[in-house]
């Protein structure tokens, strides 16, 4: 019996590597939904080529693009629901929530509520609220299969170890484009320089957070609510060559470790064919060992990755600051990409905003909400003040 999904987010670069992948499985994987923020063309060309039940478009100026469908039988849903209806169609089995940023948080909890499985290529939705989404997780007894590499990897070595058998788990990052850079070297990096990653072919925002190693925070508090693993047992280290994922190390002092090549659609495959592995059918490289010669590991430099330490201390003090912090460094990375800011505030601006931000814990979705909006309004007047004082607002 094929696999019925629901793609949410189906034209960014991890939903068309979503669909990339289905197309590949053919009859093992039904599309029934797909939703989109505000591309309808291409929207219109994936449903034209899967065939689903329903789509969403989030932006409902763009609903006329689909009217098309409508009259082809496909149920079109329009405005900021879309995306929740699409994650909550009786004939899914699993919803790929593939949206970019805090987006993705009510589609999950709604999926979830549903008592859908969820592959969840959206780390912001359990670092802005990993309580709730655990919680309705445990309520579900729905699985949630994570499709970052190195989470998919943890999960992976995880499925192999026995109960109270890991000491720790050690999550891997490349360094993004200025490892070995000093903070001033960078302090005034352009978006094209921040975006151009060593490794992996990402979108702009997830790109700029790998720079900062911002990315990597985020990943450590999305492993917290995943693994119910402990801060301290937690760790990173510095991976340029991005050949193994992430690693587990046992009670003993052995280690497990997960190696492939960069390709996102190595861990999405699985998410799909899980418990099963397939042979790929769309042309990749196969990690070939000998060729790469030597894998080098080292610790992050707090000094050069001042985001980094903001993200993991915003774990740590739990509640509503990992929201704060989130809504912080999505707005000062889109001020950053509009060039209003230089590369080197981006730090500031979170560190700003975090630093007015009330206490306070998260009793519901409406508590994430009002946190998140907060700190946007915040972070967006703690970047113009930045940009004031460097002279780039308006550019």
């Amino acid at each position: 019996m094929a696999k019925r999904v629901s793609v949410l987010g189906s034209t960014g670069s991890i939903g068309r590597r979503v669909l990339n992948v289905v197309a590949t499985l053919g009859e093992e994987v039904e599309v029934v939904g797909l939703s989109a923020r505000h591309n309808a063309r291409l929207l219109l060309e994936q449903a034209r080529a899967f065939r689903p039940a329903a789509v969403g478009i989030a932006d409902d100026r763009q609903s006329f693009v689909l009217k098309p469908l409508a009259a082809e039988g496909v149920d079109v849903c329009a405005g900021e629901d879309a995306a929740e209806a699409m994650a909550t169609l009786p004939r899914v089995d699993l919803v790929f929530v593939a949206l970019a940023g805090f987006a993705g948080l009510a589609p999950t909890l709604a999926a979830l509520g549903a008592g859908k499985d969820v592959a969840l290529a959206n780390k912001e939705s359990l670092v802005t609220g990993g309580k709730l989404v655990r919680n309705a997780q445990r309520a579900a007894a729905a699985r949630i299969f994570p499709v970052d590499s190195e989470h998919a990897a943890l999960g992976q070595c995880l499925d192999v170890c026995q109960p109270g058998g890991v000491r720790r788990l050690i999550l891997t990052a490349s360094g993004g484009p200025f490892l070995g850079k000093r903070r001033e070297e960078v302090a005034n990096a352009t978006p094209e320089q921040a975006m151009a990653h060593p490794v992996w072919d990402m979108g702009a925002k997830i790109s700029v957070d790998s720079a900062t190693l911002m990315n990597k925070g985020l990943e450590v508090i999305e492993a917290y609510w995943l693994f119910d693993m402990p801060w301290d047992r937690i760790d990173v280290l510095i991976h340029p060559q991005s050949v193994v994922h992430s690693l587990v190390e046992l009670a003993d002092g052995s280690f497990l470790a997960q190696l492939a090549t960069a390709d996102m659609r190595l861990p999405i495959q699985y998410a799909l064919t899980y418990p099963e592995r397939r042979e790929l059918r769309f042309p990749a490289a196969r990690l070939e060992l000998a060729s790469i010669g030597r894998l080098d590991f080292a610790r992050p430099d707090a000094d050069q990755f001042p985001c980094f330490g903001l993200a993991l201390a915003a774990g740590r003090a739990g509640g509503l600051k990992p929201a704060v912090m989130n809504a912080a460094d999505e707005v000062a990375v889109e001020k950053f990409l509009a060039s209003e800011i230089p590369f080197g505030a981006l730090a500031g601006v979170i560190e700003a905003t975090l630093a007015d931000a009330p206490d306070g814990e998260i009793g519901g979705y409406d508590d994430v909400v009002r946190a998140d909006r907060w700190a946007r309004r915040r972070a967006a007047e703690a970047a113009a003040e930045v940009a004031s004082r460097t002279r780039l607002g308006g550019r």
